[in-house]
């Protein structure tokens, strides 16, 4: 996992980010205008840094999440969490979850399963580790404050592309047949010295753009 890698390597890496012009919600966009969904958490605010205990230095679960405004002519929802500065050429996938109810709707703290961790039973699919499961915010010491795009899109209906979708598959689907799209950004950054604060935050409005320079 990328936080056993020495601070060094971080620091060396400083400048190797995947960028948030590559996460899903700004390829959709650049693609086509498409409406908007609300997207918040009881757990954190747009754009400030996640409680621990969602991340590889806490318990690891997944946070709640909760979405509205979806239209009227949407069959489905799925979401995919990304990392848009990973140092890898694209963005790290934290988790992939399709088949949701096509309407207003949420998921608890700890709704997916993650390492040690058994969640409610969703349908999700495949991390950048291979796992159909949350895979807990670990970026490498060094490398700088990280950003988690929750992006969540409201799909017409259609058939899941097979049993444990990848990235390539998810994209093609949102692509295909999106209408509409929200997204809400947590930040982790590690430390030599991680500071446990579990106090929930109220979520801010989400804004209705994530910007493909300079976000977050």
């Amino acid at each position: 996992m990328l936080e056993k890698l020495p601070e060094s390597v971080g620091h060396a890496l400083i400048n190797q980010r995947a960028g948030m012009e590559n996460v899903v919600y700004n390829q959709l966009f650049r693609l086509r205008a498409t409406a908007r969904l609300e997207v918040r958490s009881k757990a954190f605010a747009f754009n400030a840094r996640l409680p621990v205990r969602f991340t590889a230095d806490g318990e690891g679960i997944s946070p709640p999440l909760d979405w509205g405004k979806v239209p009227e002519n949407a069959g489905s929802i799925a979401l995919i969490v990304e990392d848009a500065d990973s140092p890898t050429p694209h963005p790290l996938v934290h988790a992939i979850v399709v088949n949701l109810g096509g309407s207003d709707g949420a998921v608890q703290e700890g709704a997916f399963d993650s390492p040690g961790h058994e969640g409610a039973g969703f349908a999700m699919g495949q991390n950048s580790f291979f796992k159909r499961a949350w895979l807990p915010p670990d970026p490498p010491r060094g490398h700088g404050e990280h950003r988690y795009v929750f992006q969540v899109f409201a799909l017409r209906g259609g058939p899941v592309p097979g049993e444990a979708p990848g990235r390539g598959a998810f994209i093609d689907m949102v692509l295909e047949r999106a209408v509409a799209v929200g997204c809400l950004i947590g930040t982790y950054e590690r430390t030599e010295r991680v500071e446990v604060d579990d106090t929930e935050r109220s979520a801010a409005e989400q804004p209705g753009w994530v910007q493909e320079a300079g976000a977050g």
